[in-house]
């Protein structure tokens, strides 16, 4: 069975359904379907400070001292849609980890950094990342529907950090003329989906005058902070400049709502290609069978699961971050347990600028010059023998 979803696309009704929960939250009173479903209405409507938080939820000394501090480091902001999520009764709720101050963000850990991917060191022009050969990050904005307690841009992200964003678009323009390597773009920032439809329209259509750039990629964390800015008229726009790919960014499987779904469904039947980065934190998903449940959830949403971050080494971040012991564990407990399209790569970046490094576990027991001992998914070992280049001649003789 399917239904219309009033945007003109017919929604499936038994593809399980049930485990996709239509949000909704009786703290904002009485608010019309039309506001609620308004994507400038969410915005408008944000958390953003002490008294709006104290007054819709109540907090614990950690939080509330964190939250008077926000404003010092990186802003608090929360939609109503992603707020509706939390669980009031509990100060351990994923989705409020994620986007409730505590003041353990005042504390700097041993090793955290300001900027823990070094993108100021790999920037040539304001805004523009290059780091990697045949590709750029283009951060397009500060701004953010709602801010991730451990981002790692919190330095320049929300206009409360340290640092203030500076972005010099026709200069990474121009730089990008000059370097034909580069391929592929990745617009990022802040949040490149709160620009208005006419300023991302520009940037992409000016992107795609050069003739080298081959895709480009937008990083976005709207389709689950603020599904209602998934417009039809945003994905029309959207369509005109393919190739394009989008990274979507989910944590747990309580944001994949009825809501989340229909948005990332208008993408996916845009023919963009989806795919999820999630950060590893604990308290919210150092667990197996969450990150199973929300990475199922993804593959029924179309999007594939991409990445698996470690978290990074930003500055108060520590009351998030797992070790990366455990977090080859809980891959270990991912492969062979479940489709391989439900398993990301699991990625540390660097310190200081060293890029994506992946550090999965190790199936690889043992190798010799004839063979490689491996183990699969229930420890079992096997022998793989290798043939050189000597022995190939032999055989072919």
């Amino acid at each position: 069975m399917a239904r219309d979803d009033g945007w003109g696309n017919f929604v499936s009704t038994t593809l399980k359904a049930k485990e996709f929960p239509l949000v909704r939250s009786n703290v904002w009173g009485s608010v019309s379907d039309s506001d609620w479903n308004d994507w400038s209405w969410q915005l408008r409507n944000r958390i953003q400070n002490l008294e709006q938080l104290e007054s819709r939820l109540p907090l614990t000394p950690e939080e509330r001292a964190g939250t008077i501090l926000a404003g010092k480091k990186l802003a608090l902001g929360i939609t109503p849609h992603f707020f509706s999520l939390i669980d009031r009764n509990d100060p351990n709720c994923p989705i409020r980890r994620q986007v409730v101050p505590r003041i353990e963000e005042s504390n700097t850990a041993p090793d955290e950094m300001l900027d823990p991917c070094g993108e100021d060191s790999h920037m040539p022009v304001p805004g523009l990342v290059h780091r990697y050969p045949d590709r750029v990050l283009l951060l397009v904005t500060d701004r953010c529907a709602s801010y991730c307690r451990y981002c790692t841009r919190s330095r320049v992200v929300s206009g409360a950090g340290e640092q203030e964003l500076t972005v010099d678009l026709e200069g990474a323009f121009s730089y990008l003329e000059k370097h034909p390597e580069v391929r592929d773009v990745l617009l990022s920032g802040g949040d490149p989906l709160l620009l208005s439809d006419a300023k991302l329209d520009a940037i992409l259509t000016r992107l795609r005058k050069i003739p080298s750039i081959e895709f480009i990629r937008i990083g976005t964390r709207i389709p689950i902070f603020l599904p209602q800015r998934i417009t039809p008229e945003l994905v029309s726009m959207l369509k005109i400049h393919h190739p394009l790919w989008m990274s979507v960014h989910s944590n747990h499987p309580k944001e994949m709502t009825q809501e989340v779904r229909e948005a990332l469904g208008r993408l996916a039947d845009a023919g963009i290609p989806l795919g999820n980065q999630s950060v590893l934190l604990k308290g919210v998903n150092d667990r197996a069978e969450v990150l199973k449940e929300l990475f199922h959830k993804l593959l029924l949403c179309r999007v594939r699961p991409y990445y698996l971050y470690q978290c990074d080494l930003i500055t108060g971040s520590a009351h998030l971050r797992t070790t990366i012991r455990e977090g080859q564990e809980i891959m270990e407990q991912l492969r062979g347990h479940t489709t391989g399209y439900a398993v990301p790569t699991y990625v540390v970046d660097g310190p200081g600028g060293g890029g994506k490094i992946p550090v999965g576990p190790n199936y690889i027991v043992g190798m010799a010059d004839d063979r490689v001992i491996l183990k699969n998914y229930r420890g079992d070992v096997y022998e793989y023998p290798e043939i050189g280049q000597s022995s190939v001649a032999d055989l072919r003789g």
